[in-house]
């Protein structure tokens, strides 16, 4: 760590020592500062922006200029005329005060440079090509290079901290609901303005009676050109890898005119490139928020799908199928329309080795090693529809439906020093339509009606099969498990399998009314409802060796060995809050009042319960500057569970994981705060956001889990003691000159109670993690962007403490040579110390070459590897309140391609 330390600060000292400093202030012909006007440094050998700043609040500009060089100034500002001004540097920094005479309005307007960043309200535009060195390929190419943007673990676009769950491509939408699809797909090079919507609502009628300070969205502007005609490109290639031949087949093809727009993505390949993973699709929500999102309660309908070996870019072998399509029809200037369908299948190979050591070794469960193998496959499917009419201001209505089926199933072999061999088979073809209908209706200048309602439909119906060996006349880790659970033991294996259905529909709902009392206050009032019904049903049954099967009887759980179960759960509710503005608070207290009802009916036995609960919130809001606010927010929430909590009958999670429910669940509360700080200073290129939370939770619903061997049964119950989470995350950024510097740092405390063998224990966690960074973005030099990550993982499970260490430096290296040759490469050193005084290590290597005439070809030729160092596998180690393991993954070896990329 400390020799990357001392490179970071070698190339940014190198760099600084090679520039000068120009500032000053800019102001009016009153003498009075101008904020946000834009100043640029023009070379006058190159013709090549120099440097560009933005005016503080005080007037006050900086610019980084070269030693020894002569430049244009260019000052703008709107009503101003444009001042110019030539200036020559020497080896020292320059002061300059400038004044803006008022514009004429008979004068002609002069264009001048394109500034790289410019403020227009809440929208922050950047100018593509002023980041751009010619060796991106990809939208996320160039985000990765704007100040105040980043691209996380996930492959989400973060803007100041916050997530951007919207993208527009010229204001129509773009696969609503993810942004991965754009940012990976969509050429950089077609790429002209992208602006950053802060505050952003996409109900105009709303925006000035909420608070949307969370809200981001992005949209992308494209060149002038590629409008009217197909543009993207195509990508064809294969390769050779030591098992298998390669193949890659990627179409991306993109319309668009004002009135229309057609999108298609599709791809093909068994390199293991995910356009979009099978959680991605998962939690692909297409742009859906309940309306009942910010009231006070949540209710979980539970997710049933499989719970797969390992994630989709962890495997031996990966064969991807995605296609993808996405449309937007204006028929006339009242009315939208638009869509997406998208079908992703994938096909995996996995295996990976554990070692376990379960929770308190005083508690007598004995450490496990196991070996997996799984064969997974996946078929997934999302159909979306929109409609959007708005007659006039005053009216507007959305209708919107988002239909997903799927096919998922999973073969496992599984080796367990306690157990033993055990083959399982696990299969789920759950569908869902979910509907969403709004009317916003402005009565006048004083009176606003919203009106909103969420319609969920979820089926689901997961089938697990576990064959594990046995002797019928020895003892094996599983027999004392299969006595109680009512199995068969004098045969050669235990083929045991459960059918399970889970049926939900929920209906969301609420009214709202706002009353504007001034123009610096109004009143909120909202009427809620929220229905929501769940039915399941479960049966365990044993397969016998002439191929019958039987429904055993446990011992345990008072013989319930089968679920059919109706959960009713409703909440009335009544919001009233109060928004004002004064100064630079904005202030918004709240309550809701609530009428829940619960009721479950289980084998002929009604279980209800009938409350009202209070729940108040607060928000304040503190806008220092137009680009510098703190926000504060505090509320009362009430958790609810699922039906499957709630079901009496024994449920198979899988043949070591049993449960059965608690009929007389109550909710949990919780006590949330959070703080949220972000500030945007394009006068000194300094972006820093920083969030605080902290929560606690009462009647928290818990395990109260008992260990036979390795093999653990669970149940439930709400817990009297409070479990508690803080978090805390932290960004900074600066930029000098051509170089970027970043520092993240997150710290996560957790406190946990936790319930096993009858006895009680406290499981603290604390997670602290450090990146540091630096990247350069210079326009004819390559770029290095040099990444360190530091990570401290301490886990107190009351009997057992553990301390995980990971350092992770990266290095990324992209060089555009001789105008057509483009070389990207990227390394990465893990090292774990598990605290024992052992470690391990791993490291990732890829490259890419490729070749193209020039910027404008219409061919390009690349040649790609992956995992040049061929290494086997990675490791990863961690700890819950349950266990802590170490696991090694085995990946795909050695990938060499080479492609051809055809852009139209």
């Amino acid at each position: 760590m400390r020799n990357l330390i001392t490179l970071l600060m070698l190339v940014l000292a190198t760099t600084s020592y090679c520039q000068i400093t120009m500032e000053g202030v800019v102001r009016d012909s009153l003498n009075q500062p101008l904020e946000l006007a834009n100043v640029i440094a023009i070379s006058k050998t190159t013709s090549a922006l120099e440097s560009f700043g933005i005016t503080s609040e005080r007037g006050s500009y900086r610019l980084e200029l070269g030693k020894n060089g002569s430049y244009e100034i260019q000052i703008s500002y709107v009503g101003m005329k444009t001042l110019k001004d030539i200036i020559s540097t020497a080896e020292t920094d320059i002061t300059k005060d400038y004044i803006l005479e008022p514009q004429n309005a008979l004068d002609e307007v002069e264009l001048v440079y394109e500034m790289p960043v410019t403020i227009k309200g809440d929208t922050l535009v950047y100018n593509a090509d002023s980041f751009q060195n010619g060796s991106e390929r990809k939208l996320e190419d160039v985000l990765e290079k704007l100040p105040g943007v980043e691209i996380n673990e996930d492959g989400q676009v973060e803007v100041e901290g916050k997530v951007v769950n919207k993208l527009m491509v010229n204001g129509k939408d773009f696969f609503d609901g993810d942004t991965k699809l754009a940012t990976k797909n969509i050429p950089s090079k077609a790429v002209d303005k992208i602006e950053v919507l802060r505050n952003y609502s996409e109900v105009g009628q709303l925006r000035g009676v909420t608070n949307n300070q969370d809200n981001v969205a992005l949209n992308i502007k494209l060149k002038e050109g590629k409008e009217n005609f197909w543009f993207g490109d195509i990508t064809l290639g294969g390769g050779f890898s030591p098992d298998n031949a390669l193949y890659v087949a990627q179409p991306k093809l993109f319309y668009y005119n004002p009135k229309y727009s057609l999108n298609f993505i599709g791809d093909l390949n068994n390199t293991g490139e995910a356009a979009l993973t099978r959680r991605d699709i998962r939690n692909f929500g297409g742009g859906f928020r309940s309306p009942s999102r910010s009231s006070g309660t949540n209710i979980n309908l539970g997710d049933n799908s499989l719970n797969f070996l390992t994630t989709q870019g962890n495997a031996l072998e990966i064969e991807n199928k995605l296609a993808s399509g996405n449309f937007s029809y204006s028929p006339k200037e009242t009315l939208d329309l638009s869509g997406f369908l998208i079908y992703n299948s994938s096909r995996i190979l996995s295996r990976e080795t554990n070692f376990i050591q379960y929770t308190d070794a005083s508690l007598g469960i004995p450490d496990e090693q196991t070996e997996q193998s799984s064969r997974e496959r996946s078929n997934q499917a999302l159909l979306k529809l929109s409609a959007s009419y708005q007659p006039n201001f005053s009216n507007q209505i959305d209708y919107d439906v988002l239909a997903r089926i799927s096919n998922d199933s999973q073969n496992q072999n599984l080796f367990s020093s306690v157990v033993g061999n055990t083959s399982q088979l696990e299969e789920v073809t759950p569908y869902s339509i979910n509907q969403n209908i709004n009317y916003y209706y402005t009565l006048d200048e004083d009176n606003i009606f919203a009106f909103e309602a969420q319609h969920l439909l979820k089926n689901e119906n997961p089938f697990y099969n576990a064959i594990l060996a046995n002797d019928p006349i020895g003892d094996d880790a599983f027999d004392s498990t299969a006595d109680a659970l009512g199995l068969d033991s004098a045969l050669e294996s235990y083929d045991i399998a459960q059918n399970r259905r889970i049926k939900s529909n929920q209906l969301d709902a609420k009214l709202d009314y706002y009353n504007i009392l001034n123009s610096i206050s109004n009143l909120n009032f909202t009427l809620g409802l929220i229905l929501s019904k769940q039915q399941f049903n479960s049966n365990i049954f044993q397969f016998l060796e002439n191929g019958s099967s039987f429904e055993p009887t446990p011992i345990i759980n008072d013989g319930l060995g089968i679920n059919d179960t109706e959960y009713n759960f409703s909440d009335i509710y009544l919001g009233v809050h109060y928004r004002v503005k004064t100064g630079k608070f904005t202030i918004t207290p709240g309550f809701s009042v609530h009428s829940y009802g619960n009721r479950n009916i289980q084998f002929g036995e009604t279980f209800k319960d009938n409350f009202f609960r209070f729940l108040p919130d607060f928000e304040t809001r503190i806008q220092f500057k137009k680009s510098e606010a703190l926000t504060l927010r505090y509320d009362m929430r009430n958790q609810f569970t699922d039906v499957t909590r709630l079901a009496q009958g024994l449920v198979l999670n899988n043949f070591n994981n049993i449960q059965f429910g608690e009929p007389d669940l109550q909710n949990a509360l919780s006590h949330n705060v959070s703080l949220l700080y972000s500030s945007f200073n394009l006068f000194n290129y300094t972006n820093v956001f920083a969030r605080a939370a902290y929560s606690k939770n009462i009647d928290q619903i818990r395990s109260l889990t008992s260990f036979d061997n390795v093999i653990r049964t669970s149940t439930f119950f709400n817990s009297a003691f409070a479990d508690e989470n803080a978090n805390l995350f932290g960004r900074i950024q600066r930029t000098f000159g051509k170089i970027r510097a970043t520092l993240n740092a997150s710290f996560n405390y957790s406190k946990i109670n936790q319930f096993i063998q009858g006895q009680q224990s406290l499981n603290e966690g604390f997670t602290q993690t450090y990146s540091p960074g630096l990247r350069t973005n210079f326009k004819v030099a390559p770029n290095i962007n040099l990444r360190y990550r530091y990570n401290v993982t301490n886990n107190n499970q009351g009997g057992r403490e553990t301390k995980f260490v990971t350092n992770a430096p990266s290095v990324e290296f992209d060089a555009y040579i001789w105008k057509s040759v483009t070389f990207r490469t990227n390394y990465t050193y893990t090292s774990q110390d598990l605290g024992n005084g052992s470690s391990q290590s791993f490291q990732n290597w890829d490259a890419t070459l490729s070749y193209r005439k020039s910027r404008d070809s219409k061919w390009e030729y690349e040649l790609k590897a992956t995992n040049i160092l061929d290494i086997n596998s990675q490791v990863r180690n961690s700890a819950n309140n349950l266990s802590v393991f170490s696991s090694e993954t085995f990946i795909q070896p050695r990938f060499l391609t080479f492609r051809f990329v055809y852009s139209l």
